[in-house]
This record gives C-alpha cells, structure tokens and sequence, in this order.
C-alpha cells in the first residue's frame, strides 16, 4: 500500500528545527568514524574482508531458492515448524491462527525489523493480544508512539529528558532523567513481562541452511530471554538473511558489530536450532516440556530482487545501519523524513522492493548521491547507483513530470537554444547582479539567497574567449580538446581560460569543439536514459570531428559521466557503443592528467613551504567515483606560494550536489555551514576544489559566511604560477 501524499518540505523542515534530534545526531556523525576505525585496528586487510562477505551473498542469491529449501528441511529435521509466507498478511494470518491455538495472551519481541515492516504490532494488538517491544530502545519508540529513526539505534533522536517523560507516563510514577536509572527501571518492569509472556518474537541476523539455526547478535540480552523463557518462540527471518553454513557467519560477525556500533564483538551471539526442553506453569505446576519453535520465511518482495540481475545487491546488505552513520542527509534531518521502517540510501532502495515504488518516489531525492554510504558498506552495496536504476525505472513506467520533460526536450537537449538562453539570462539578471555574484532576490526567491549567494553567468562565455586566449603551438607533444560542461562554459569562463594555460604550458594544443553542450549528468540523474543518449550523441559527434589525443574535463561530474556514463547507455546499440568506447578512452580529468604530466617533467619534485593556506575540498565524484584524491594534493604542495593543509572532513560533500542544491537550500545550505566552518578551523585562506558545481556552492556560501576566505579551482591556482 503507497503511502498518502506527503509533505516532504514539511517534513524537513520540523526536524531541522528539532533541536534535540540536531544535537544527537551532530555528537554521533563526530563519534562514529572515531568507534569505527578504532575497532577494524585489528582487521588486517578491511577490504578483503568486505569483498568476501559480498561474495559470500552474491554466491548465495544465486541459489537462494535452493539454499532456502536446505535451511526449511534442516529447520524441520529438528523439529522446528517452517513457514513461508509470501507477504505481511500471510505473516499476520498465520500468527493470528497460532496465538489462538495455543492461548496466547501475552507476546515479549526483541530485534526484529521484519514485523515492523508489516506493521505486526498493531495487527496483534488489534486482535487483543498484550505486546511488550523489549529491546530498550524499541521500547522507547513504542512509549513514544513513534516508528524507528535507525536501524541499529531505534531512538537515537530522543535525549533522556524526553525519555524519562515516556517512562513515567507509561510507569504511572516520575522518573528522573538519570540514565542508570532508568536502565533499571526498564529491566525491571521488562523481567515481569518476559515471565509472563506465553510467546517470543524475534528477528535474526543469518539462518544457516545447513543445521537450520537462526543467529542473532545482540547488546543487552534482552533477545536471550524472549527465546528462552516462552513457551513458544517464533523467528521471522526474510530470504536475503539465509546463508549456507556456519562459517559462513564469520564475515558477517566481524562486519556487523563494528560498522554498526563500532565493536569488535557484540555482548551476545546466540545460535538457535531445533526443539528444547522448557519449564512451562500448567495447573498451578511448573513441569518440563519442549519448546516450540516456529521460523517464518518472509519474501515481501525479496525473492523479486534475488531475480532482478541489478537489485539481487540488496542481499549484501546485513542491516548494520552504516550507510546511514555517514549520509550527510541522514545526519541532517534522521530518519523519520524516509517515511518508512528503513531509513537512508538502503531504506529507499528496500522501500522500493518492500512496499511501494510510490513511498521511493517521494523520497529519492534525498540521496544526494556523494556515495560516502559505498566507502563504508561491509557488503559493498552500490546504493547510489541502485537508486538511479530506480529513477530510471520510475521514468520508463511514469514518465517525467511535463514541465521537465518539456525542458529536457525543448532546451537542454537543443545546444543551440540552450545556450541562447544562457545569454540571455546573463542580460537578464542584471537587476540583481553584483559583480560576478547576486546576492539577493525578490519576494518568494529571497529564501535561496539567504545564506549563500548565487553565480552570476558570465558576460562573454568561454566559447567566445576561445580565439583569443589559443595559442598556436610550433611543435605541440600532442593535441586535447577540451571539454568545459556548462559551468566553466557560462559561469567560470575564467577557470576555462586557466586549463588553457596549463594545458599549453604543457606543449599541449588545445581545441575547443564549438557543438559540445552539457555532459547530460543533471538529466540522468532524474533517470532519463532517452534524452541522455540524445545528448550524448551530440558530443561524441563534436568530439570526433575533433581528431584529438586527449579530451580533457575540469569537472568530475562531467568526467564521470564521459567515460563511464556513455559507455554505459549505449550497451544495447553496438554502434554506438563501439564509438562511446573509443570516446571515452581519451577522456581525462584534468588534475589526474596535469598531475601525471608534471611528474613526467619533474614538477613534482620540490614541495613549496610556507606561503598561502590553502586546502583541499574533495568533491564527491572526484575522490569516491574517479578515485583522485592524492594527484591535486601533489600539486598543490609543488605550487610555489603554497601550503597545504587538511581540513576536517574534506571529503565530505559540500551541499550542492547538482540541482539538489537549488531545490532544497534548506538541507544544502547546513552542509555548506559545516564545511566553511572546518575550513576556517584548520586556517584555510584559499578552498581549493577540482569540481565548478562545488566551487558555486563554496563561492556563494564565503560571500555571506566567511569573505576572508576565497575558493579557487585547482587550475586557477596552477595558472597563477605559470610566469609566461
């Protein structure tokens, strides 16, 4: 079922103002890279470890259906009850029809996410059923009335003021905001319900196919006593949780705790199999009989992704939460704006396969695509990537909104109205033009300028330099084209002319191909693939006309883009993928490719001291898809005048993000904050970036927030060195 219209705007912006939720989640992003990396110490080799676990799940969705039919027989082999159910209805019914036969009355839960995505509480609790969440902070948010806000960390946006409040509604008496107290005085009032309880509930960790037994990994014990002292225990346990045998668990066990809390080793690990002896109260008597166990098998969706050759990933996920501790959108706002039981990149994707692709819909746009979550997921899941599939599936299905179909047809895909607009515009905004920025804007547009300023486009485009700032080289070593995107075309023409000058330092020719347009990456971010060929198509025809060595981008989206994107939507045209290929083949960033050029010439071997602070603002798709990081740094400790030095969470992304940017300034203009805020901590004077989008956002937000402080593209710092 979708979920009714929603207000996301709203939504947001209640939990910006939530000065609680904003002070918690602040302390945990500083805490937990910190947990995280002092707990992989002892990991010799993290990568091999993650790559072994994602090869261990991939091996398994393979056979996932046959694992599943191991895992049932072994289950029963030892007395277990299977059932498979196909949906949440089928979980209900079923639980319903057993509570029933067995006069259940009371039900104590412990980790389980499964029964909160098919809302199992309220269909127990409807039918009459006492149900006692026992985990402390599931119990928590059901004091609270509310759904989880972490996978791992359920009431991670509550502080113990807010806590004890809940307590002592729930307890009838008041109960001081001490946190050892009220530890206390859960486990108390939880001991009676555990003894009272005719049947325990719980989730698991992995099920083993081959002796059947479920695991689990826990903190407070909580889940021990809801498996032991119940007459009844049952596990429900979805398909992408089945593993084949025992060692098998070990990558998981050694992941799990430390990209989740930040441990070596959790408190508990239990392993349940089969049927075991129990004391069960009948007639006034305690007397010895054998426990029941049930396992339900839950698909809701799941055995559709292990079919689907892209989204079968999902299996590699082990619910560590980690991608959500690192998203900059998360970290903002929580987890409640996702609307559903899973939060963040992962809980988008799973909201897709699990309830609705309505429910995505309304919240895609909060992957702002900076892939932090892929550095870190111990299954090596590609969450950005999966949630641009679902945007393209989304668009096949629904199409795109008019208005943007109409813009993407009739403008970004017409390079020649396209740029005559660019110009016009830069007529345009005159009014509310000062220098190369605008700093303020009428009535309802004001907001957007609020805390940051925006580009202004330039008067004369790159394009229109091009014949004067090109140099005929006598004998040039080789011969590039340069491909500017529209920033560095329309609004930072003077970084354009920088990578001329560099690139010709070089004994290099530049040539710029006058039908080249926009790479096509804002319109495949909105899944589009039709319009993006349609472009692409477009450039590579520029491109080739060109007959260069090398064509070299400013701009890592834009490099991104050229020599992966294209090569990518052409795999079903032979045609054009054979010229995709080649194109891309030349394509090059352009600090990578001056980089390898000045080591090359011996420009790399005298590191400047002293001089003016600068540091380095990596951009997302420049460290974490193009995997450059180490080459600018290299010539930023060469540039003559220069010191480099680090600040804290340079890699973190900025805010803009595309048109992210512009369409919720309310979330990227926070992130714009804690950046300028960590390059004034470290005494930065200069924030140098390889990417136009970043050196927008950074550009506006100094304006307002830090004018001492100014951001340069790498190249126009590399310029300003060369004397001739």
């Amino acid at each position: 079922m979708e979920e009714k219209k929603r207000n996301i705007k709203q939504e947001i912006e209640q939990k910006l103002n939530d000065d609680v939720l904003r002070e918690a989640l602040r302390r945990f992003a500083d805490a937990y890279p910190q947990s995280r990396a002092k707990a992989y110490e002892n990991v010799a080799d993290i990568d091999a470890l993650r790559e072994s676990l994602k090869q261990m799940k991939l091996s398994t969705v393979a056979q996932i259906e046959s694992i599943a039919d191991q895992f049932e027989a072994e289950a029963l082999r030892r007395g277990t009850k299977v059932f498979r159910a196909a949906n949440g209805d089928e979980v209900k019914n079923y639980l319903l029809t057993l509570c029933k036969e067995k006069n259940v009355k009371r039900i104590v839960k412990s980790k389980s996410m499964a029964s909160e995505e098919i809302h199992l509480n309220q269909a127990l609790e409807a039918a009459g059923f006492r149900v006692k969440e026992t985990d402390l902070g599931e119990w928590i948010i059901a004091l609270a009335g509310q759904k989880p806000s972490h996978m791992v960390m359920p009431a991670i946006h509550l502080n113990r003021q807010q806590i004890a409040e809940y307590f002592s509604q729930e307890l009838n008496q008041e109960i001081q905001p001490d946190i050892p107290l009220m530890v206390q005085t859960a486990r108390k009032n939880l001991r009676e319900e555990f003894l009272q309880a005719d049947m325990g509930i719980t989730g698991a960790n992995f099920g083993i196919a081959e002796n059947g037994a479920i695991g689990l990994v826990t903190n407070e014990g909580n889940a021990r006593l809801v498996t032991t002292l119940p007459r009844i225990h049952v596990v429900i346990i979805g398909y992408e949780k089945l593993i084949p045998s025992i060692k098998d668990a070990t990558p998981i066990l050694r992941t799990l705790p430390r990209n989740a809390t930040g441990q070596c080793l959790t408190s508990y690990v239990s392993m349940i199999s089969g049927q075991v002896p129990t004391l069960i109260k009948k007639d006034g008597h305690w007397i010895e009989d054998d426990k029941e166990l049930h396992i339900i098998l839950l698909d809701n969706g799941r055995l559709k992704a292990a079919k689907d050759e892209k989204f079968k990933q999902i299996y590699q996920c082990v619910r560590c939460a980690s991608c959500l501790n690192v998203c900059p959108v998360y970290l903002l706002v929580g987890g409640h704006v996702y609307g559903h039981i899973y939060s963040g990149g992962i809980g988008a994707i799973l909201t897709a396969f699990l309830n609705s692709m309505g429910d995505f819909e309304a919240i895609n746009e909060l992957c702002i695509g900076c892939r932090k979550c892929t550095t870190i997921c111990p299954g090596k899941i590609d969450i950005p990537g999966l949630i641009e599939e679902l945007r393209v599936r989304s668009v096949k299905e629904h199409g795109l909104p008019f208005t943007v179909r109409a813009v993407f047809d009739n403008i970004i895909s017409n390079r020649k109205v396209f740029h005559s607009l660019l110009r016009v515009a830069s007529l345009s905004q005159k009014p509310f033009q000062s220098g190369d920025l605008i700093r303020h804007l009428p009535l309802f547009l004001a907001g957007l300028t609020k805390d940051r300023s925006l580009p202004a486009i330039a008067d004369t485009p790159l394009r229109d330099r091009v014949p004067k700032i090109t140099k005929k080289l006598a004998n040039p070593v080789k011969k590039a084209a340069f491909f500017s995107g529209c920033n560095l075309d329309f609004v930072f023409p003077e970084t354009g002319e920088s990578v001329y000058k560099v690139l010709q330092d070089l004994n290099i020719q530049v040539v710029f191909p006058k039908n080249q347009s926009c790479c096509g990456k804002p319109i495949i971010g909105t899944g589009d693939i039709a319009t993006t060929k349609k472009i692409a198509k477009q450039n590579i025809e520029a491109f080739e006309k060109a007959d260069v060595d090398y064509i070299i981008a400013a701009c890592p989206s834009c490099t991104e883009t050229l020599h992966v994107t294209y090569a990518e939507i052409f795999s079903d045209d032979p045609d054009w993928a054979a010229r995709a290929k080649i194109f891309s083949h030349k394509v090059h960033e352009f600090s990578h490719f001056v980089a390898k050029q000045y080591e090359k010439a011996g420009r790399l071997n005298k590191k400047s001291v002293g001089g003016i602070k600068v540091t380095m603002h990596d951009s997302c798709h420049m460290k974490r898809v193009l995997n450059i990081y180490t080459e600018p740094r290299k010539l930023l400790e060469n540039a003559p005048g220069y010191e480099l030095i680090e600040m804290k969470d340079c890699d973190k992304c900025c805010g803009m993000a595309g048109a992210f940017g512009m369409k919720y300034p309310e979330l990227s203009v926070p992130l714009l904050k804690q950046k300028i805020q960590n390059a004034r901590q470290c005494g930065a004077q200069i924030i140098a970036v390889g990417c136009p989008a970043c050196m927008m956002q950074l550009k506006g937000g100094l304006d307002k927030q830090a004018p001492e402080i100014t951001v340069k593209h790498i190249a126009d710092i590399l310029a300003a060195t060369i004397k001739r």
